[in-house]
């Protein structure tokens, strides 16, 4: 009975003891798939600042260039982002051109363009699991 009531209110004290992970997006690549949409793909470094281990478990995102919607995506596969650690995700978006606008031209020239990623990402450690939210906004 001890042993229960030790780990349920370890469980309970997660979110004071676990930082939320950082995403920031590095590079997209285009890879066009026909005359209406493309795919990009988002290399995203996600920073633990946890002195443990995270597994990523689902990680839900929307991204957005110029301050417009370009696609959303969703990552379903495990991965594990070491303990005060940087690791490199690519993470997929399905896009059409319509709702790239004038991002394409920025992003093909190397020009800065502005970009915000939001989204849930459900983090599992030793102690215990929990879904949280992120937003990171910069300039490509």
């Amino acid at each position: 009975m001890l042993l229960l009531t030790l780990s349920l209110s370890l469980v309970s004290c997660l979110s004071w003891i676990l930082e939320a992970p950082s995403f920031a997006l590095r590079e997209i690549t285009l890879n066009p798939r026909s005359f209406t949409e493309m795919q990009l793909l988002l290399g995203l470094d996600v920073q633990n600042p946890n002195r443990f281990d995270l597994t990523l478990r689902s990680f839900e995102y929307t991204i957005y260039l110029n301050n417009e919607e370009v696609g959303n995506g969703r990552l379903e596969k495990e991965l594990l982002i070491p303990s005060s650690a940087i690791t490199r995700i690519q993470a997929p978006v399905a896009a059409k051109f319509k709702n790239l606008g004038g991002s394409v031209m920025s992003l093909i020239t190397g020009q800065g363009l502005p970009y915000k990623i939001e989204g849930t990402a459900d983090v599992k450690t030793v102690i215990g699991s929990r879904t949280m939210t992120f937003s990171n906004e910069g300039r490509l």
